[in-house]
């Protein structure tokens, strides 16, 4: 058993069932001896894509996703997708190959110092120096991306620990007897670096799949929110993805929240907790519900960019911040309560503390009316004549279109923020959208980790014409493997969250325009379905016919030709 059996041999113990993958001949061995033990090795062109399906397997399952990665360039393309999960706290472990033990800082093919790279992009990193270290530095790779607070991990593992000795002993020149004392002495320090390197390692154990447990909230704290919580005339509870990391727990979150019968504003994976349409769930004027609520409480939520550093939430009210990590828990704004903890675990918690009765109707209706108010005037823009396609009736006949199993892929800007506000997520768990790091370029990624973890599931990716081009080659990726995802692409020839905004302050659009380029016919040059929409009578027939082919396992782009408008204009965030 040489060393890339035993790295497939701990993911199969852990419960991996797919490795994303871009080949090289350093990690090689991982790949055969994966795909020996019946993983699914799934190869992209583009190694961004292979984390991105790792993080979307992670995000999914509840469960670490795993990558693996070759030397030097393989690690580097890897960055911005690394970065990514670490925001969206998503726990991956990502494999990276390097150059041989002996060679390294010695000029050799892709040899870099990787561990300074990704420290800052990681919770955790290991450099194994010998084979039988590379079980046990990747058992703790799992331990330590599931615990805390979740996040990337990164285990390097050079080419000369993953082939057989057999293959590896040639390599260092150790054949045939040496023609002098200068050979034999450099001879026998070769023999004992590759003796070290692969001493010990057919005593090497396996352990069990491990099991992380959540952190859970102090009870006291819990009894404390609960007793405040009933005393609350105008309650909100944000949710975000924090509350969704214990997959198998999510139906009961649900019901938590149920319970508790507070009006709820979901974000991030979060969205979609209640389905498509619960009475408690609120979708617009989040921040005028914030700035009028007596007690908010933000369970799995940070105050940053996104909550205005905490300036959303009224001076008045009773501020209660739970989070699994002490930074996000006390970011920008100090908490009234602080609860470090998980954010699922303490909203099961406090259900169980809170007495049951009929609270809060009049202000669920005060906040019910304003949703609904919004939701008129966007119908109102769904029914505007503008060139080619209003995206924002696009967008409803999509949401009209979209089953029950349907799952989300978000990735882009303008038209990706304009579905935000009407294509409701049907459950739990079916919305992924890159996070706080707000990186364009995780449609593919996503989508191939979604319908993996999910096969019964029609997944979508929105894509704005901008982050389309990040990833369109993975259409080749899609056929390929036999992923029949639908694409949308918003094509209005500019990345117009941008341009609207630098037009008008700056005067001038440089750098913003692109072309209404024909990118259903580069996705049928992959093999791939492809369809156009230029006239919004075309968009339900159009959907239609994109499912009945993504049904028959092809993949699908749907171009849709689109006309400008102002819907989300003054939508930048800093």
């Amino acid at each position: 058993m040489h060393g890339g059996d035993l790295v497939a041999e701990v993911l199969q113990t852990q419960g991996v069932e797919f490795l994303f993958t871009l080949c090289g001949g350093h990690i090689s061995p991982i790949l055969v001896a994966c795909k020996a033990r019946g993983m699914r090795v799934v190869d992209t062109r583009h190694e961004a894509t292979a984390v991105f399906a790792a993080d979307a397997v992670a995000r999914l399952t509840g469960r670490p996703g795993v990558a693996a990665v070759t030397a030097g360039p393989g690690v580097t393309n890897s960055v911005t997708a690394l970065k990514n999960a670490q925001m969206a706290q998503s726990p991956i472990v990502l494999i990276g190959g390097a150059a041989p033990t002996f060679l390294q800082g010695r000029g050799a093919l892709q040899d870099i110092d990787q561990m300074s790279l990704v420290h800052s992009l990681v919770k955790w990193s290991a450099r194994v120096q010998r084979v039988r270290d590379l079980v046990p530095s990747l058992e703790q790779a799992f331990r330590e991306a599931q615990s805390g607070v979740p996040g990337p991990v990164f285990v390097e593992a050079p080419v000369d620990l993953l082939y057989p000795e057999t293959v590896v002993r040639p390599w260092y020149g150790l054949k045939g007897r040496p023609k002098s004392l200068g050979e034999a002495a450099i001879g026998l320090y070769m023999r004992r670096h590759v003796n070290r390197l692969f001493g010990g390692a057919d005593r090497v154990t396996i352990g069990p799949r491990l099991t992380v447990a959540p952190p859970a909230p102090h009870t006291g704290q819990v009894r404390e929110a609960a007793k405040r919580l009933q005393k609350a005339k105008r309650p909100v509870l944000v949710i975000g993805s924090q509350a969704t990391l214990e997959v198998a727990k999510i139906g009961e979150t649900a019901a938590a929240l149920e319970r508790l019968g507070a009006p709820v504003y979901l974000s991030g994976m979060a969205r979609g907790l209640l389905g498509r349409d619960h009475p408690l769930q609120m979708r617009h004027q989040r921040r005028a519900a914030l700035k009028e609520a007596d007690l908010v409480i933000l369970a799995g939520v940070p105050a940053d960019f996104r909550l205005d550093y905490g300036r959303q939430i009224g001076r008045q009210a009773f501020y209660i911040s739970v989070n699994r990590g002490l930074v996000d828990l006390n970011k920008n704004r100090q908490p009234q309560l602080g609860i470090l903890g998980d954010p699922g675990l303490f909203l099961r918690q406090l259900a169980e503390q809170v007495k049951p009765g009929e609270r809060w109707a009049e202000w669920r209706a005060t906040l019910r009316a304003r949703d609904e108010a919004r939701n008129t005037e966007i119908s109102q823009q769904m029914d505007e004549t503008t060139e080619n396609v209003n995206p924002l009736y696009l967008l409803g006949q999509l949401d009209a279109t979209l089953p029950d199993n349907a799952l989300i892929v978000a990735d882009g800007g303008d038209f990706v923020g304009s579905a935000s506000y009407i294509v409701g997520p049907r459950g739990p768990l079916t919305w992924l959208d890159p996070g706080a790091f707000g990186t364009l370029g995780v449609g593919a990624g996503f989508a191939l980790g979604a319908k993996l973890a999910r096969p019964d599931a029609e997944v979508w990716v929105l894509y704005g014409d901008g982050s389309v081009g990040y990833s369109l080659s993975e259409f080749d990726t899609f056929v390929r493997h036999g992923i029949p995802v639908i694409a949308v692409v918003g094509n209005d020839a500019g990345w117009t969250q941008i341009a609207r905004e630098q037009v008008e302050l700056l005067g001038d659009p440089v750098g913003t325009v692109l072309a209404h380029t024909d990118y259903h016919c580069v996705a049928e040059g992959f093999g791939a379905a492809g369809f156009a929409i230029t006239t919004s009578d075309q968009a339900t027939d159009v959907l239609r016919q994109a499912q009945a082919v993504a049904r028959s396992g092809r993949p699908v782009l749907i171009n849709a030709r689109l006309g400008k408008t102002d819907f989300r204009k003054g939508s930048i965030s800093m």
